[in-house]
């Protein structure tokens, strides 16, 4: 984490996001930074995150989201030993 708050362009990004004042606003900023493909891949990692911490299983989330055994793994690897981002934010998410 350190890393990405010592580098100027990332420390850049992130206050970016957190002067979005709506969904329009961050759908808008969004769909300018990102591809659809690059969002979409951000999106299913926070729902397989969402997946995990309600128990389901790799078979349910792969089935749900079409999410790789391999990013199931690597997001429940970032739920346990990560910079707790997942733990964060998910509380705060709406059903």
């Amino acid at each position: 984490m350190k890393e990405l708050l010592a580098n100027r362009e990332t420390r850049q990004l992130l206050e970016a996001v957190l002067q979005l004042h709506s969904i329009d606003e961050a759908a808008a900023f969004f769909a300018d930074i990102g591809t659809v493909a690059e969002l979409k891949s951000l999106a299913q990692r926070l729902e397989v995150a969402r997946l995990l911490k309600s128990n389901a299983t790799y078979a349910q989330i792969e089935a749900l989201t079409g999410a790789s055994t391999a990013t199931i793994s690597r997001v429940k690897r970032f739920l346990q030993y990560g910079a707790g981002g997942y733990e964060l934010i998910l509380p705060r998410l709406p059903e």
